[in-house]
C-alpha cells in the first residue's frame, strides 16, 4: 500500500515523472485487491493524462476483484462464527486476525480496526498482544490516525506489556512513534524517537516481506536516517547534535545509509552553515516527493535555516545584509525577508535597520533590569507585610471564626480568599472599617 501511495504522490506532484509514476501506480494497484484505491488512481490519471490508455477503467478486473473480496469476506466470517460456536479462544483470535488483515488489504480500514479491537479479548499471551498492537499501528498509519498510533505504542512500552517480543519490535515502535510525532509537528520529540531507534532494522532484508525486522509497509531504514536527521537539525542545538546524533552508536548505523545527512549535521556542528544548507537544498526535490516529509519540509527547512542564522549572529552586535547574504549564499532581498519572518515569529531577538541595511542585536539594559527586579521584590515584600499585620489586627480584634465541631479547623477572612491588598478599594475599606469598629468597641469597654 505504501508503494502505491508513494507512486500516486509522485504522479500528482512531479509533472516530469507523472506519466511513468501513474502507470506504475495503476499496475501496482491491480496486483492487490483495493478497488477504492484503484479508482482514486484512475481519477488522477484521467485528470493528468486524459488520453492515456490507463485512464480507461478495467471493468473486468474490478468486477472480478469485487466478487473475490466478497467471497473471501463471507468465508472468513463463516469460519469465525464456527470458531465462536466452538468457544476456542485461540481459533477466535486467529479468525479476527485473518479478518482484520483481509479488510486491511482490501482498503476497508474501519472494519479492519474493529476486527483487531475485538481480537483483544482473545489474546492470551504477550506475543498475541504485540501482534495485535502492531496490526493496529499499521492500520492507524494508513488512516492517518496518529493519536491511535501513539496510544498503541505507549501500551506496548508500558511496564506491564514490556515483553521479549515488544523489545524485539523496539525499532518498529520507535519508527512508528517518531512518524506520529513528525506528522503532529513535534519535531524534537520525533528526533529523539528516531535517533534512539534500535539498529537491528538496518539488518532486515528489504526484499523479503516475511522478515520480522523489516518495516517496509511503513518506512525503510533510509527513511529513519532522513527523518531523524532533519528533525534533529530543526530542533536541537549544536551540542545536542554532537552528543545525541553524531556520537550516538545506534543512530550512526542509520546515518551510514544516508551519508549526506551525516555530512550536513557535521557541517552544522562545525559552524559551516552554508555547506550544510547547500547539501539540504540539493535534496529538496527528492524530499518533496516523500509521502511523510512533503507537508513538513518547508517548516523543517525554515527552522534549520533560522537556527543557522541565529548561531551565526550570536558573536556580533550588528551585521550587514550583504555579509549575511554572502555567508548564506543568497541575495540581500531574500535575507531581508527571512530576517523579517524570523523576528515576527520570535525566532530572532534583533532589530532591522532598513536605512543602513544592517541587523542589530538587542542589548540588555542591566541597570533597568536591576531596578525592575528591586521594585518587584519591594512590592512583594510590602504585600506580605501588609497581610501579616492585617492578620495580627484581626486576631486582636476577635474577628477570627472557628468551627468548634471540627477541632483545629479555623476559618478567617484571609483563608476564604479575601485579599485586602489586591481585592479592590471596597474590600480594603470594609476590612478597615470593621477592624476600626472592633477596636473602638474594645476601648469603650
Amino acid at each position: 500500500k505504501t508503494r502505491v501511495d508513494r507512486l500516486l504522490l509522485i504522479g500528482t506532484t512531479a509533472p516530469l515523472l507523472a506519466p511513468e509514476a501513474l502507470r506504475a501506480a495503476v499496475s501496482e494497484a491491480k496486483q492487490g485487491r483495493d478497488v477504492g484505491r484503484y479508482d482514486a488512481i484512475l481519477a488522477a490519471v484521467r485528470e493528468i493524462l486524459p488520453g492515456d490508455i490507463n485512464a480507461v477503467p478495467d471493468s473486468a478486473w474490478v468486477d472480478r476483484t469485487n466478487r473475490q473480496v466478497k467471497a473471501e469476506s463471507d468465508r472468513l466470517e463463516t469460519e469465525l462464527k464456527g470458531y465462536k460456536n466452538n468457544l476456542i479462544k485461540e481459533s477466535i483470535r486467529m479468525g479476527y486476525d485473518d479478518l482484520g488483515q483481509h479488510f486491511h488489504r482490501t482498503g476497508d480500514l474501519v472494519n479492519s480496526v474493529k476486527a483487531y479491537g475485538r481480537m483483544r479479548d482473545f489474546c492470551t499471551t504477550a506475543s498475541h498482544v504485540v501482534i495485535m498492537s502492531l496490526r493496529l499501528i499499521n492500520v492507524s498509519i494508513d488512516q492517518g490516525n496518529w493519536l491511535a498510533v501513539q496510544t498503541n505504542v505507549q501500551k506496548l512500552r508500558s511496564p506491564g506489556q514490556l515483553s521479549t517480543e515488544a523489545q524485539q519490535m523496539a525499532a518498529k515502535l520507535s519508527a512508528a512513534m517518531g512518524l506520529a510525532l513528525l506528522a503532529s509537528g513535534n519535531f524534537r520529540e520525533a528526533a529523539q524517537e528516531f535517533v534512539e531507534a534500535d539498529p537491528r532494522m538496518t539488518q532486515a532484508r528489504l526484499d523479503d516481506p516475511s522478515d520480522a525486522e523489516a518495516f517496509n509497509e511503513v518506512m525503510t531504514p533510509n527513511d529513519i536516517a532522513v527523518y531523524g536527521g532533519l528533525c534533529a537539525l530543526a530542533s536541537m542545538d549544536r551540542n545536542e547534535l554532537q552528543k545525541q546524533v553524531l556520537e550516538n552508536g545506534k543512530f550512526r548505523t542509520y546515518l551510514e545509509l544516508e551519508p549526506h545527512i551525516r555530512r550536513a549535521i557535521t557541517f552544522f556542528v562545525s559552524s559551516k552553515y552554508s555547506a550544510c544548507l547547500n547539501i539540504l537544498e540539493s535534496y529538496r526535490s527528492d524530499y518533496l516527493l516523500d509521502i511523510h516529509l512533503q507537508r513538513h519540509l518547508g517548516e523543517l527547512y525554515f527552522r534549520i535555516r533560522s537556527k543557522a542564522i541565529q548561531q551565526y549572529f550570536i558573536p556580533f552586535s550588528r551585521v550587514t545584509f550583504g555579509a549575511l547574504a554572502s555567508a548564506f549564499d543568497t541575495n540581500e532581498h531574500t535575507i531581508e525577508q527571512e530576517l523579517t519572518s524570523m523576528i515576527k515569529r520570535k525566532h530572532l531577538d534583533a532589530r532591522i535597520d532598513l536605512v543602513d541595511r544592517v541587523l542589530l542585536s538587542r542589548t540588555a539594559n542591566a541597570r533597568s533590569d536591576l531596578h525592575e527586579n528591586a521594585l518587584r521584590t519591594a512590592k512583594e515584600y510590602e504585600r506580605t507585610a501588609h497581610l501579616r499585620i492585617l492578620r495580627m489586627e484581626m486576631l486582636n480584634a476577635g474577628l477570627e471564626v472557628s468551627d468548634k465541631g471540627k477541632p483545629g479547623a479555623n476559618t478567617t477572612l484571609e483563608n476564604v480568599g479575601l485579599d485586602p491588598y489586591h481585592g479592590g478599594a471596597s474590600t480594603g475599606n470594609w476590612l478597615s472599617e470593621g477592624i476600626g469598629r472592633s477596636l473602638r468597641s474594645g476601648l469603650r469597654g
